[in-house]
């Protein structure tokens, strides 16, 4: 009898072993299609290998922070605050792969990514900042923005979606926009990604080469690439009128996107003073057993077929 439970609980130590290492694959395999990318790099230049972050340091560090990253959600939810961050830079900057690393532990129902797509009919009626508002977060909620209310400011502007007029009271008024967010208890952490325009090419071309990465290259981002100066004067005019002490920029250098990832979340952690929440131990209740269940064969028909 005691020779069978030592098996079971051997067994039940493995099956969480491999768990905990699935888990672990979800970043490796992310970083798996990273890799195949650097293939596609090596082809049309030669990496400076010297200037990028070591891989074991870079896991290594990543689960640190994202373990850290764990701990702040569980503040934000114990002390109901409310945070927003914006995600803006360049086609290709990699905001998508640092929104990946920092939504990949934590829980969706406090952590989640606003993505709006173009406007509607009715939404370019309503006040600019109108159809943003509602995806701002309640307490114990980040809400991420991949890409936010500063669109009218870079791909509005300079693609000519808004005129003159509402350009400029844009600049008037998302100052005092922000400063109400933040009185309203908001906090507000705004980066802005940057890359060169020799990285960015190389980023097109593989996603060009790549078929897993094309739908990713929209004709805004190609024309994007054609206006390259139009969107850095753009940037430059942005970042001067709306860099306030009540919400500053911070920018993020992104050609490596490792160090990118690690530095992003990083300096988010510094932006908001936590501690670790002291949590119960978790004790696993034991299973009610009737001994009058019994459980109903599954039809084979219902199977998903097991060709792996």
């Amino acid at each position: 009898m005691c020779a069978d439970k030592t098996h079971e609980h051997a067994d039940l130590e493995r099956h969480i072993h491999a768990d905990m290492l699935d888990s672990l694959d979800e970043e490796l395999e992310m970083e798996i299609d990273d890799h195949r990318l650097d293939k596609l790099v090596a082809e049309i230049t030669t990496p400076d290998n010297e200037t990028e972050v070591g891989r074991q340091f870079y896991f290594k560090e990543l689960f640190r922070l994202q373990g850290e990253l764990v701990k702040l959600q569980d503040w934000v939810v114990q002390k109901k605050l409310k945070v927003v961050v914006l995600f803006e830079g360049r086609d290709a900057a990699g905001k998508g792969g640092v929104i990946k690393r920092f939504t990949q532990r934590l829980n969706p129902r406090v952590c989640r990514v606003a993505a709006l797509p173009a406007p509607s009919e009715r939404e370019r009626s309503q006040w600019y900042f109108q159809r943003y508002v509602s995806h701002l977060p309640s307490g114990g909620e980040i809400v991420l923005f991949d890409r936010s209310w500063y669109n009218r400011a870079g791909v509005e502007k300079v693609m000519g979606f808004c005129d003159e007029e509402e350009y400029e009271e844009f600049f008037r008024s998302v100052p005092e926009f922000e400063k109400i967010l933040i009185r309203s208890g908001i906090i507000l952490i705004k980066y802005w990604f940057s890359i060169t325009d020799d990285e960015q090419y190389m980023r097109f071309l593989m996603r060009i080469r790549d078929p897993l990465k094309q739908w990713k290259l929209s004709p805004m981002d190609l024309e994007s690439r054609r206006l390259w100066e139009q969107y850095t004067k753009a940037k430059e005019t942005m970042l001067e009128r709306t860099h306030i002490p009540e919400a500053p920029w911070w920018i993020v250098e992104a050609v490596d996107k490792k160090k990118a990832r690690l530095n992003c979340i990083h300096h988010f952690l510094a932006q908001i003073p936590y501690n670790e929440i002291e949590h119960e131990p978790i004790i696993l209740p034991d299973r009610v057993h009737n001994p009058d269940y019994l459980r109903h064969p599954v039809s084979t028909e219902m199977l998903v077929p097991s060709v792996y």
